[in-house]
């Protein structure tokens, strides 16, 4: 890897965990108190798994995009501006949900935040099958959340 393309894969890592800071300011504010007052189904995952899941997800999708961003294939620059859409729905999902309280809200951003990831997953096959691969974890990962979202509204109204 020459300077250029270390530089280039910070500045992808550092994106991204840009964004999962300004997601965790909105949750933060939340986790101590109205999110442990909600009913939750029992398969809910303990808070102190979100932070490693997190920063797994994150560092794959950095990666993932600094292999598309290497690439030269003619899907390059639409797979960086869905990736760059979806990194937004995905901090608006934790100031939906975790600042705001608005868990019917959120479930809706979910399902757009979900089609982003998809779309983005098959753009970035375009451009690297590797960078693909990274973001299935992310996608199900969002899946599952979307269902537990789901459900906190439905226990939650």
């Amino acid at each position: 890897m020459n300077r250029r393309e270390g530089v280039a894969l910070a500045a992808c890592l550092a994106v991204g965990f840009a964004a999962a800071a300004l997601g965790s300011v909105a949750t933060a504010s939340s986790v101590g108190g109205w999110y442990r007052s909600l009913v939750k189904p029992p398969w809910t995952p303990p808070d102190w798994v979100f932070g490693p899941v997190w920063t797994l997800l994150n560092a794959a999708m950095g990666v993932a995009a600094w292999l598309v961003w290497r690439s030269t294939a003619t899907v390059r620059r639409r797979a960086l501006a869905l990736f760059a859409v979806q990194l937004g729905l995905n901090v608006a999902w934790s100031r939906l949900f975790f600042a705001l309280w608005r868990i019917d809200l959120a479930l809706v951003e979910m399902a757009a935040l979900w089609v982003a990831i998809a779309l983005i997953l098959m753009a970035f096959a375009g451009a690297s099958s590797a960078a693909a691969w990274l973001l299935a974890p992310y996608l199900a990962w969002v899946s599952f959340a979307a269902v537990l979202n789901a459900v906190l509204l439905r226990l939650n109204p």
